[in-house]
């Protein structure tokens, strides 16, 4: 009898979902993608906790424990790539965080629409730029000798200075640039919120005679919080990973005391060394995003305690 209603109860599953098959089936592919580039990869992790060699493979290369992570830690490049990596992590979340927010509420209270339609079209573009287009395009701006921006400084302040040369321009560098690119496309997401809003509200809003930063403040930001708070939850868990491109395509000797990250130290060990040391970068890569998780995990616990919205 219980096997009997088990069947049942199996093959009503998959008829009252036959309705919507098609549904399924668009959701297949990304389903497919998912296990194979993300979850397949992931019997690779043991590499780090061994002393991994490509002719024994991953079952049968020496177990070596924590060894290389110790030796991470003990390395004298740990303080260097971590400071780097967390100033820039930090700087970003501080500086970048709230301006698609601000955009977004700048652009929703612009009366004329089309130049509304236009200034977000502008700060959406950078993002359509490819990361190595747009480095060059930096670059070039930013020359010494015949940099646009150069020339400018040189006939305000009477010197040009190599931005890309020295180490202390290059966090702001890297921090305001990334602005620049992303400001736009995260805006989006907040101007969908805002559409949401209930425009009853700000009618109310305006005979009580609450002033635009009143409204902004009691009517559209509680409005958005919930994606805000969801998209604050993400940024928390890539805190160590400031990717790889842009840093490295911005990186040279004069500079690489400063923009020498976890992500280009991966690369430098792992890749190009005349020995590649693949478990030790794997241990490092893994680090990486384990912070990351249990970061995502705190923050994550800590905005749903607050305001009852989290991602999970």
């Amino acid at each position: 009898m219980g096997s009997t209603k088990k069947m049942r109860g199996i093959f009503g599953f998959f008829y009252r979902r036959r309705k919507c098959w098609q549904l399924y089936l668009m959701i297949l592919l990304p389903f497919v993608h998912l296990i194979i580039f993300r979850y397949i990869p992931m019997y690779g992790l043991q590499m780090a906790f061994r002393n991994f060699n490509p002719v024994l493979g991953f079952w049968d290369s020496p177990w070596a424990g924590l060894t290389h992570f110790q030796r991470f830690f003990d390395s004298h490049m740990f303080e260097r790539v971590m400071r780097n990596t967390l100033t820039i992590s930090i700087y970003s979340l501080l500086a970048g965080f709230p301006f698609p927010i601000l955009l977004a509420l700048s652009l929703n209270y612009i009366k004329n629409r089309r130049y509304a339609k236009f200034i977000q079209t502008t700060t959406f573009m950078p993002f359509l730029i490819s990361t190595v287009v747009m480095v060059g395009i930096i670059m070039q701006f930013l020359q010494v000798h015949n940099g646009a921006f150069n020339d400018l400084l040189e006939l305000v302040i009477g010197r040009r200075i190599n931005f890309f040369g020295r180490a202390e321009y290059f966090h702001s560098l890297f921090v305001w640039t990334g602005i620049w690119q992303t400001a736009g496309f995260g805006a989006v997401i907040y101007i969908a919120g805002l559409a949401g809003v209930d425009p009853s509200l700000h009618e109310a809003a305006l005979i009580d005679g609450a002033t635009i930063v009143k409204r902004i403040w009691y009517i559209d930001i509680p409005s958005i919080l919930p994606t805000i708070s969801i998209m604050f939850i993400l940024s928390m868990g890539s805190i160590i990973n400031v990717g790889f491109e842009r840093v490295f395509l911005m990186q040279n000797v004069l500079n690489i005391s400063a923009s020498e990250v976890i992500a280009t130290y991966v690369y430098r060990v792992g890749l190009v060394a005349p020995i590649p040391q693949w478990s030790f970068a794997a241990a490092i890569g893994f680090f990486e995003s384990s912070v990351g998780l249990v970061m995502m995990i705190i923050v994550n616990f800590i905005v749903k305690k607050l305001n009852g919205t989290g991602i999970w």
